[in-house]
């Protein structure tokens, strides 16, 4: 009896390191791409400080509001992306040809070949050199595609940089862990410091370079892809 409560035991421990394991791999994957951007660290004065208002190596601000402007500032971005495009085609194409050269007449008289039973012919049988050729093509292609698409929300993201002209990098990315799976919303583009309202938001719509990407992952995720060999019977490698 010893050795089947050693299996069992051996079972257990398995499953649990397995579980483990799982609950791991479902946490949210971070990506680096999208990371967050920390304010710079602010260089000590040149001179100590003389207990004056104004000091040498520091800004001073007598009025500002609560818009992102420099590197490590927060600012949130409205997702209010909506797309809808359809596309039709078709094309056909026939093609016949028909090529016929008559016995051609040589010094007044039209040649003649007698074959002495060369196969596929019949035995002592005589030709000329007329020649009957005729081919035929035919083509006909369809496709017809349509697509919509809508994306809304809020995300956060910080500055990355600000450029010369004064526009600033922006990125960000928000992660979820759900019942079964995980999802992220990332994005990164240019936003001019104009387009922020007072409230430092800007819609996407007005993110220059926009990159938007929605995706998950999981078992919700992954009952909703194709399997590798129905996409291998679908792919331009299959012959059929």
């Amino acid at each position: 009896m010893k050795p089947m409560h050693h299996r069992l035991a051996l079972l257990a421990l398995v499953a649990g390191c397995g579980g483990l394991l799982g609950g791991c791999n479902d946490l949210p994957r971070r990506d680096p791409d999208y990371a967050a951007s920390m304010p710079a660290v602010r260089p000590p004065p040149a001179q100590a400080a003389n207990g004056a208002i104004y000091q040498a190596g520091y800004n001073l601000v007598l009025f500002e509001d609560v818009r992102a402007r420099r590197i490590g500032d927060t600012l949130t971005i409205k997702l209010v992306e909506k797309t809808d495009a359809s596309k039709s085609a078709e094309s056909s194409m026939s093609k016949s040809q028909t090529t016929t050269i008559d016995n051609p007449t040589i010094f007044g008289a039209s040649p003649t070949i007698t074959l002495p039973g060369a196969l596929p012919f019949p035995a002592n049988t005589t030709h000329t050199l007329a020649t009957n050729l005729s081919s035929s093509h035919e083509f006909s292609g369809s496709g017809d595609n349509t697509q919509k698409n809508s994306l809304t929300g809020d995300i956060t993201v910080t500055v990355a940089d600000v450029l010369p002209n004064g526009n600033l990098v922006v990125r960000g990315e928000k992660r979820l862990n759900l019942n079964q799976g995980n999802e992220y919303v990332k994005i990164s583009g240019i936003v001019r410091p104009i387009d922020i309202a007072a409230d430092n938001t800007i819609p996407s719509t007005k993110v220059a370079d926009a990159t938007i990407v929605y995706n998950g992952d999981g078992q919700t995720a992954a009952a909703n892809k194709l399997a590798w060999l129905a996409r291998f019977f679908i792919s331009a490698i299959f012959p059929f």
